[in-house]
C-alpha cells in the first residue's frame, strides 16, 4: 500500500494509474523522502534580473583594457569598473614604445578594432604614432577616463576563499611629486590584461653599461615631447650600432639609415624576411601601376575616397580581411602554401640583397617559414646594402666605453647603441597572483603555463585573462583574440551576476583537455621545429607557449559560446537551491512599474547568449 505522502507526490508527478511498477514505486518513494527532507525555502526578496553590483578590475589600459572599458558598460549592468594602468598614458605597448620606424607589421585596415574603424590612415603599416592617436580616441570617444586609474600599478592580487573576492594591492605615484603610496581594493573579478610582450630588459651583454656613448632600448627609447624624427637630426655625423634581427630592428634600421653617418647591425641569429603581407591586394584594390605597387603610404586622393566611398572602404577592408585570414596553411608542416611561402621569400631576399648577396646566405634560415614570428619590414633588406651600412654576424665579445667588440678581435667605435633585443617572454608575472590555498600563480606556471583556453586556471576562480599564455596568433589579426577574449570575460560575469554566483571556477580535467589538445596540435605545424622563438619562452626547441592551436578564426569560434560545463560554481546567497536567482518571479520593470515590460518584441534572438 502506498502512504498518503506518496500519493501525494504521485499525483504531483500526475500519474494516474493506481497500479505502479516496483521500480515506480521506489521513485515515488524517494520523491516523497527528498521533498520531506528539503522542505520548502524562501524565495528571495528580489526581481529576477533586479541584478546585484559586480566589482570588476582589469589590470593594464593597452588595447585589452580598452576594449574591456567599452563592453562591460555596454554588456553588464550595474558593474563598478576599474582599469588600473601602471604608466601615465594609454596604449599599452603602443604607448611605451616610440623607437623610429615603429609601426604595425600587419595591414592597418586588419589593426583596427570591429566597432571602430578608421579610414585616414597614411600607410599600409600605420605607425606607432597613429596607432596611440587612434586608441587614444577610443578612449576619448567612450570617455573611458572615468574607468582608468593611470600611474596605478598592481602590486599583489590574492583570493579569499571565504567571500569569493579578489584583494588587490594598488601602488598610486603622485604625477607631480612622484611619492608613492599604497591601498587595497576589493573586487568580485580579476581580468590581467597585460600583454606577453610588456616587459623589457638589458640584454646580458658584458660591459654593456660601461659605455659612454647613448645607450638606449628600442622599447626604452622616448624622444621625451619631440617626435624620433626631430631628435635624430643630431645624428647625422653619429656611428650607430642596432642590436638584433627581430622584429623591432627590421623596423629600426631602416627608419634611421638615412639619418645617421654609419650604421652597424649585429646579427647572431636568422630570420625570414618576408613579402609584405596582402601587399598584392593593396595594390590591386588601389588600383595601383606596377612601379608603385611597393610605396604602402596611401595618397591624399584614396585617403579621401575611403572617406566618401563607402562601398569602396567596405569591399578594400573585406578583401584585406579575407586575404589576411588565409595564411594560416604556410604555418603548417609540408604544406603546398608552406613551401610557396618559402620560394617567394628566398627569392624576394636574394633580389634585395643582389648588391651584397652574402648577406642572404647569413640571414637566410634553414628552418621553415614563420618558425619565428615573420615580419615584413619593408625597407630592412633595401638598407642593408647601402653603402653606409655593415651587416656584422660576429658574435659581440663585449662592449666598451667606445664601442662594440666582437669575438674575432675587431673593435668598431660608435656613438650610439640600439639594443633591439626583444622582451621577457618568460610568463613570469612581476607581481603575484594568489589563489586558493595560497598556491602562486608563477609558481603554477613552472617550468611553463598551463590554462584552459588561455584564459582560466584552476585554483584561481574568479579570473579570465586577455592575451594570456597561448594567445597569440600565428596568422590573422590579434585584435579579433583580443575583442572575443574580452567577450567570454563579459559573459562569465554575466553569468556570476544573473545566476548570484559566489565564484566560477574552471575544472581541472578541462584544463588538462585543453593541454592535451596543445600539444598533439603544435608537432603539425612549423612552429615546433628548431628556432629560437618568443612563441618557445625564448627557447630553440620545447613547448610552445604563445600561440593559439589554430588560426585566428578557429580561436574565435572557440570561445565565441562559453562551455559552462567546463567550470564549477559556488552560490553567493545561504539558500542552496539552484533557482534561488529567481527572486520573487517577476521582473525589475513590472515589480517598479517602470521600463519596457514588452522588451522580447525588439530581442535579437541571435544574440540570447547575451
Amino acid at each position: 500500500m502506498l502512504q498518503p505522502r506518496i500519493k501525494q507526490v504521485i499525483a504531483r508527478l500526475g500519474y494516474n494509474n493506481t497500479i505502479l511498477h516496483n521500480n515506480e514505486i521506489m521513485s515515488a518513494n524517494k520523491l516523497a523522502e527528498d521533498a520531506t527532507t528539503r522542505g520548502p525555502f524562501a524565495l528571495g526578496d528580489f526581481a529576477i534580473d533586479e541584478y546585484r553590483p559586480i566589482r570588476v578590475a582589469v589590470i593594464g589600459a593597452g588595447i585589452s583594457g580598452i576594449v574591456a572599458g567599452v563592453r562591460f558598460p555596454q554588456k553588464v549592468p550595474n558593474v563598478q569598473l576599474t582599469i588600473y594602468e601602471k604608466d601615465d598614458g594609454v596604449g599599452g605597448t603602443w604607448y611605451r614604445n616610440r623607437y623610429p620606424g615603429l609601426a604595425c607589421d600587419i595591414p592597418a585596415h586588419c589593426y583596427q578594432l570591429t566597432f571602430e574603424e578608421k579610414k585616414d590612415w597614411s600607410a599600409l603599416y600605420a605607425p606607432g604614432t597613429e596607432i596611440r592617436e587612434y586608441l587614444q580616441g577610443i578612449v576619448d570617444k567612450y570617455e573611458l577616463m572615468r574607468f582608468i586609474k593611470l600611474r596605478h600599478e598592481v602590486v599583489g592580487a590574492q583570493y579569499a576563499e571565504d567571500t569569493g573576492k579578489w584583494h588587490l594591492r594598488v601602488r598610486r605615484t603622485d604625477a607631480e611629486t612622484g611619492a608613492t603610496s599604497e591601498f587595497e581594493n576589493v573586487v568580485d573579478v580579476l581580468i590581467p590584461a597585460i600583454g606577453v610582450l610588456s616587459r623589457w630588459d638589458w640584454p646580458d651583454i658584458e660591459g654593456l653599461h660601461d659605455f659612454k656613448g647613448e645607450l638606449h632600448h628600442t622599447a626604452g627609447f622616448d624622444p621625451q615631447e619631440k617626435s624620433w624624427q626631430e631628435v635624430a637630426e643630431d645624428w647625422k655625423d653619429k656611428k650607430v650600432a642596432v642590436i638584433g634581427v627581430g622584429s623591432s630592428a627590421i623596423q629600426l634600421v631602416p627608419a634611421i639609415q638615412p639619418k645617421v653617418q654609419r650604421l652597424y647591425n649585429y646579427v647572431r641569429g636568422k630570420t625570414w624576411l618576408a613579402v609584405p603581407f596582402a601587399s598584392d591586394t593593396f595594390a590591386t584594390l588601389l588600383g595601383r601601376a606596377p612601379e608603385d605597387a611597393e610605396d604602402y603610404h596611401f595618397s591624399a586622393e584614396e585617403i579621401e575616397r575611403f572617406k566618401t566611398d563607402e562601398a569602396f572602404y567596405r569591399r578594400f577592408r573585406a578583401v584585406m580581411e579575407n586575404d589576411m585570414n588565409s595564411m594560416h596553411a604556410a604555418t603548417l608542416r609540408g604544406s603546398d602554401l608552406q613551401k610557396e611561402a618559402t620560394e617567394l621569400f628566398k627569392a624576394n631576399m636574394r633580389r634585395k640583397l643582389a648588391k651584397k648577396p652574402w648577406i642572404a646566405d647569413c640571414l637566410m634560415p634553414t628552418f621553415p617559414v614563420a618558425c619565428r614570428r615573420l615580419t615584413p619590414g619593408p625597407g630592412y633588406l633595401e638598407a642593408l646594402v647601402e653603402d653606409n651600412v655593415e651587416f656584422i654576424t660576429s658574435p659581440i665579445k663585449r662592449i666598451t666605453e667606445r664601442g662594440i667588440e666582437t669575438i674575432d678581435g675587431q673593435h668598431t667605435e660608435l656613438d650610439m647603441i640600439f639594443c633591439a633585443t626583444g622582451y621577457d617572454t618568460s610568463f613570469q608575472l612581476p607581481f603575484e597572483i594568489v589563489g586558493r590555498d595560497g598556491m602562486r600563480l608563477n609558481d603554477r606556471w613552472q617550468p611553463h603555463p598551463t590554462t584552459y583556453l588561455t584564459m582560466c586556471v584552476d585554483g584561481f576562480p574568479n579570473m579570465f585573462m586577455v592575451l594570456g599564455p597561448n594567445s597569440g596568433i600565428g596568422s590573422g589579426s590579434m585584435l579579433i583574440m583580443i575583442e572575443y577574449e574580452v567577450m567570454y570575460a563579459v559573459q562569465a560575469v554575466l553569468k556570476m551576476q544573473r545566476e548570484r554566483l559566489k565564484s566560477i571556477e574552471v575544472q581541472r580535467e578541462a584544463l588538462l583537455d585543453f593541454d592535451d589538445y596543445l600539444e598533439s596540435y603544435f608537432p603539425k605545424t612549423v612552429y615546433s621545429e628548431k628556432c629560437r622563438s618568443w612563441y618557445k619562452m625564448g627557447a630553440e626547441d620545447g613547448r610552445v607557449v604563445g600561440l593559439w592551436p589554430g588560426s585566428a578564426l578557429a580561436a574565435a569560434k572557440a570561445i565565441m559560446h562559453p562551455r559552462w560545463e567546463d567550470f564549477k560554481y559556488e552560490l553567493i546567497d545561504p539558500s542552496k537551491n539552484r533557482f534561488f536567482w529567481f527572486g520573487d518571479g517577476q521582473t525589475y520593470n513590472e515589480k517598479t512599474m517602470s521600463g519596457d515590460r514588452a522588451w522580447y518584441l525588439g530581442e535579437d534572438t541571435a544574440n540570447w547568449n547575451m
